[in-house]
């Protein structure tokens, strides 16, 4: 029993032991924006476009302890009995709210659209069981009515090449042009797990399975991830209407595969690639070859289209935006607003997104 005992002794590490950091309650966080009776008239004609920027005092739990916060809005006076959480962050000290995220928080609470009301923000960060709440700070908040706000969902889990990094220009699926709950990627997979984030950064929400038949979201606790049951090409359906989703194989062994594909037109800063104009040039997520992407291109009120090779031998429009299917030497694709923007294009089955950034 000595020598077991001794044993054990040896195998642990004190230093490891000693150097573990140790939660202790401590200073809670400090709200410091929005500041206290900021007016919002939520705008329902740029639902991506900021609203207001939560920033706080980082939380104090002892050294080296990294700590969760989620923002919380309520109704003045109901004392966060059932408060609507805005976003989470892991160690982040701010959080950007766009006027969709706002005014759905709002709504939620039960606010009267094109109605001013009071309502109060704060700031909850956790370890483990142990949580801090920041001070309070009263919003006034008109939201609007008759706009349901554009969302994008991006993957994340062992079957992409992210893994488990919710912030590393994750790839999008791509809205359908003509019902904005359905959504569709059709790409390439490797055996593993496959979820679903609302917004990089964040892991809430996020959606997942518990019964590998419906879609599950984040409301009751992390769901279950839906898994890729071997590496290949898949089309990835999802209906965020009625929460199901298909996980249905593709061959992609006769596509063409392409060195180059650019976002052209007026719309782009170098207009039409005429008199030696170049198109702006896509890249490629490290595994899918077939699915392009610019960042931050900005975009003027004009028209667009993708081409292969610099050339218009191979082009493809859609008269939709933001989002929609292009056909080869289809019409232009109209960009309805000026803007900076991430542009994601699959040569696979001509869908294209149009996701405008802060």
């Amino acid at each position: 029993m000595i020598a077991m005992v001794a044993v054990f002794a040896a195998s642990c590490d004190v230093d490891d032991v000693e150097n573990r950091p140790v939660v202790t309650g401590g200073d809670a966080p400090v709200l410091t924006a929005p500041e206290e009776g900021n007016l919002y008239t939520l705008n329902g004609d740029n639902i991506d476009g900021l609203a207001e920027r939560f920033i706080w005092t980082p939380a104090n739990f002892g050294d080296g302890i990294i700590v969760n916060y989620t923002v919380e809005i309520d109704s003045l006076g109901h004392n966060f009995d059932s408060p609507v959480i805005l976003g989470a962050t892991v160690g982040t000290t701010q959080f950007a709210a766009s006027n969709g995220i706002l005014n759905d928080a709002i709504l939620a609470l039960g606010g009267v659209p094109e109605q001013p009301g009071s309502y109060e923000a704060r700031i909850r960060a956790s370890v483990g069981d142990m949580v801090l709440y920041s001070n309070i700070v009263e919003m006034l908040i008109t939201p609007y009515q008759g706009v349901v706000p554009v969302k994008h969902y991006y993957v994340v889990g062992t079957a992409t090449e992210y893994g488990y990094n919710n912030n590393n220009n994750n790839m999008p699926l791509f809205r359908d042009a003509a019902n904005q709950d359905l959504f569709v990627l059709t790409a390439y997979f490797a055996m593993g797990e496959l979820k679903l984030l609302e917004n990089l950064g964040s892991w809430q929400p996020q959606y997942g399975t518990n019964d590998n038949l419906t879609l599950a979201g984040s409301e009751n606790g992390d769901p279950g991830a839906i898994l890729v049951p071997a590496a290949g090409y898949y089309t990835f359906t999802v209906n965020f209407a009625d929460m199901t989703y298909s996980l249905e194989q593709f061959d992609a062994s006769s596509a063409p595969v392409y060195t180059t594909i650019g976002i052209t037109g007026s719309a782009t800063p170098e207009g039409w690639p005429d008199n030696g104009v170049q198109d702006v040039n896509m890249v490629n997520p490290t595994t899918n070859p077939h699915i392009w992407k610019v960042d931050n291109i900005t975009l003027s009120e004009n028209a667009a289209k993708f081409r292969a090779e610099d050339d218009w031998a191979t082009n493809w429009g859609g008269g939709t935006a933001p989002a929609g299917t292009a056909t080869l030497g289809g019409q232009d694709i109209p960009v309805p607003t000026a803007g900076t923007y991430d542009v994601w294009f699959n040569d696979l089955d001509g869908r294209y997104i149009f996701i405008p950034q802060l």
